[in-house]
């Protein structure tokens, strides 16, 4: 399994607010989550609350003396940013309302361009959406590049890849990307695409490592199961006198992933990192946890697809083949 990232904490807070919480709320949560003792804020253009959370952490960072390389920050170029320019626009943005010289990592928050607009429903479709276009994303990818070049960013990230798109995206960069954010959690385990992450020197990031219990209402469907309910992480939970949101974060950070939940109330933060306190996991607690997978994903995407896709699927390469390119991807 991966070891975590050097100089990098091994879990961290996001600001996604989801429809729950106002972006003062957010910027209010990662102000207590720095007092608290974080030092990893997961944030994104398209939360719309990087000014918030970038005023936080100017005046938390203050008060508690930290200097710049005791915390990290990451942030994603969003889907209307593809173009060059745009990307770079983007980012320097983000270096503006987080009030930040330098951004610690950098992720193309999506592989496909496809727009939608705030709030829209899991039907809603971008008329002009395509299948992942290998060359436009290296373009994207090559602004970026620049702007590690310029000392502005110190590492570069993909977010909710397929192996198959990873490996084109290796065999292509210049500088390669060195973190990996995708959808973990004990139901969603994604352990081939970890492994070859880990194979490659990427280190995994997990978000909704709790199963995303505050997830808007449009990304649910009947079938999602609840990972703080599943039976073998309750009674992980009991025998140890935890609350099951901790056992999967403590499972999260000894896989070598890097959890970043999400919560407005220092309460539930503060348990959060006394997940990572106490005995490690025994191999028996591993096996059962192990047993909770089942391809359980909560975040399928479905906004993104293209006319002639014919399911959220088609966003994921399940076949090891990239959808609408027609032929496997191979080293």
């Amino acid at each position: 399994m991966p070891i975590v990232a050097r100089d990098f904490p091994p879990i961290g807070v996001g600001t996604f607010g989801s429809d729950r919480y106002t972006p003062a709320e957010v910027g209010a949560a990662v102000a207590s989550a720095l007092r608290l003792g974080y030092r990893l804020v997961d944030c994104a253009a398209v939360y719309g609350n990087e000014a918030e959370v970038g005023a936080a952490l100017e005046a938390t960072v203050a008060e508690l003396g930290l200097a710049r390389d005791e915390y990290r920050v990451m942030t994603k170029v969003w889907n209307d940013a593809h173009a060059p320019a745009d990307a770079v626009a983007s980012v320097h943005r983000s270096l503006r309302d987080l009030r930040l010289d330098s951004l610690d990592v950098v992720f193309v928050h999506w592989p496909f361009p496809n727009h939608h607009a705030a709030g829209v429903t899991v039907h809603s479709r971008d008329p002009h959406a395509k299948p992942y276009d290998h060359a436009a994303f290296m373009a994207l990818w090559a602004a970026l590049e620049g702007m590690v070049d310029e000392g502005r960013v110190a590492a570069l990230g993909v977010s909710n890849v397929s192996i198959a798109k990873l490996r084109l995206i290796l065999r292509d960069a210049r500088v390669a990307p060195r973190f990996l954010e995708l959808e973990l959690h004990p139901t969603l385990q994604q352990g081939e695409l970890v492994q070859f992450a880990v194979d490659h020197d990427i280190q995994p990031v997990g978000y909704s490592p709790l199963g995303s219990p505050s997830r808007p209402e449009r990304d649910r469907t009947p079938d999602d199961l609840v990972d703080l309910e599943a039976p073998e992480i309750v009674a992980i939970a009991e025998a140890r006198g935890l609350h099951p949101a901790q056992v999967c974060l403590k499972w999260a950070v000894e896989r070598g992933q890097i959890p970043i939940p999400f919560s407005v109330k220092p309460g539930q933060q503060a348990a959060n990192l006394e997940a990572l306190e106490g005995p490690p996991l025994t191999p028996r607690e591993r096996d059962a946890l192990a047993a909770v997978e089942r391809n359980n994903r909560l975040i399928k995407g479905q906004v993104f697809l293209w006319p002639s896709a014919e399911s959220w699927v088609d966003l994921w390469d399940v076949d090891g083949v990239i959808a609408g390119q027609g032929e496997a991807v191979v080293e």
